[in-house]
């Protein structure tokens, strides 16, 4: 299923006279106030953030898995339905691929696809953190860390053949995620399992090509709960230091033990010019892997302060990919992955209301109390019409999900997919 611009243009039309009034609104008190609003709109009409392949049909959790009817059940389909968001939002303009699951048998095609629906390939992401039906070694205790070298050349070689299929595709970076670690104490050496992982690495890092980067995400925990090998940041910094300049950290915001300061975390990254990936989710307890800004709105706004501060004043820093990490367990994908995307444009566009001048000034009078008012009269400004006007100049809908409803697009794919198709992936 293709949405066009017209249909946009019809659903918009309806919206559009209450969201001139309520951008006329905002766009005046900001104007008062000194705002930039048209470079505020640039910049969230230029930001693009990446879906992942497989939160395109229904999540679950060790007990069950509840199908949302009409999942996309080919790599084809799921590029389709990431075609759908994006031409509703106008923000979500790539595609990560996680390998296995979604290997295209034509790369060419596959390719084409993409690009005709305006979109491009993010990173890829290899999985080693379970057996293949046609695997020759199993993963069952460790891959890039085992002590069976078989069992390590074979994830090696793995991480390679995403890098190869990536050239194909366009993509420019690799996703190591690693499920390493142990649950019972003496059940592994830490010094062997890391300096395993750290020779497995740099022997994927040889292999990539001049112009990509690798991205190193840590977790603390799970599935292993006595320990990971790369369990902080401070550690895949160390592995990507050990690689070289094209060897990045990747932040989870659900890969963080509970009360965690991540803000503090890119900025630390940011000012040594090694955050290089970020992953957008919620959570109330570990990874819940829900949709962003559905639980901790304020720390989102919080961190997306250091990275403005960090994209303005850390040079050394490159761009940071952006992606969506979650899981939908009860919501539509669709709905919940739009519902992600406005919350993550709105802490953005909140954050580039920050008067970071004024915020300097009170901090070096350590005038903590105005700190937190700058801070707090930005997160606290209704930025939804900058939104909007951002997408109805980009051609998307004013109001993605109303229109998402209104056109009646989940029955539809069902109508084309089946009651019954199950995407692939988890």
């Amino acid at each position: 299923m293709i949405i066009d611009k017209e249909q946009i243009a019809s659903q918009n039309q309806n919206n559009l006279d209450q969201h001139n009034l309520r951008f006329n609104f905002t766009a005046n008190s900001l104007i008062q106030k000194g705002v930039d609003v048209d470079s505020i709109i640039k910049k969230v009409s230029d930001f693009q953030v990446a879906i992942p392949s497989w939160a395109l049909g229904a999540g679950g959790t060790r007990f069950g898995r509840f199908s949302f009817y009409g999942e996309p059940g080919t790599l084809e389909q799921k590029i389709e339905d990431v075609g759908l968001i994006h031409a509703l939002t106008q923000s979500a303009g790539a595609i990560s691929l996680h390998i296995p699951w979604d290997v295209p048998e034509d790369a060419a095609k596959i390719k084409s696809l993409t690009k005709s629906l305006g979109l491009q390939f993010d990173a890829m992401n290899s999985n080693t953190f379970q057996d293949q039906p046609d695997q020759e070694h199993s993963y069952k205790y460790g891959s890039l860390c085992s002590t069976d070298d078989n069992a390590r050349q074979q994830a090696i070689q793995h991480n390679i053949d995403v890098i190869k299929l990536g050239e194909q595709l366009g993509s420019k970076s690799l996703t190591v995620w690693l499920a390493d670690g142990s649950s019972f104490p003496g059940q592994n050496n830490f010094q062997t399992v890391l300096k395993n992982t750290q020779d497995s690495i740099k022997q994927i890092y040889a292999e990539l090509p001049e112009d990509w980067k690798l991205f190193i995400e840590y977790k603390p925990y799970e599935p292993y709960f006595y320990s990971t090998v790369i369990q902080d940041w401070g550690t895949s910094f160390m592995l990507a230091n050990e690689c070289g300049p094209k060897a990045y950290t990747l932040v989870d915001l659900g890969h963080h033990l509970p009360n965690t300061n991540i803000e503090q975390i890119v900025a630390t990254l940011m000012l040594k010019g090694k955050l290089g990936g970020f992953h957008f989710n919620d959570s109330k307890y570990g990874d819940d892997d829900l949709t962003v800004g559905s639980i901790k709105p304020y720390s989102l706004f919080l961190i997306f302060n250091e990275l403005v501060y960090g994209m303005e004043n850390n040079p050394q820093n490159p761009y940071p990919a952006w992606m969506i990490d979650a899981s939908h367990n009860l919501k539509d994908p669709l709905e919940d992955l739009m519902q992600s995307l406005e919350a993550i444009n709105s802490a953005y566009a909140k954050a580039l209301l920050v008067d970071q001048e004024a915020l300097r000034e009170a901090q070096r009078n350590h005038d903590v109390t105005l700190c937190q008012e700058i801070l707090q009269e930005a997160y606290l400004t209704d930025v939804r019409p900058l939104l909007e006007k951002a997408r109805v100049l980009n051609g998307g809908a004013i109001n993605p999900l109303q229109a998402y409803r209104q056109m009646d697009v989940r029955n539809k794919l069902v109508d084309e997919r089946g009651k019954h198709s199950m995407a692939t992936g988890l």
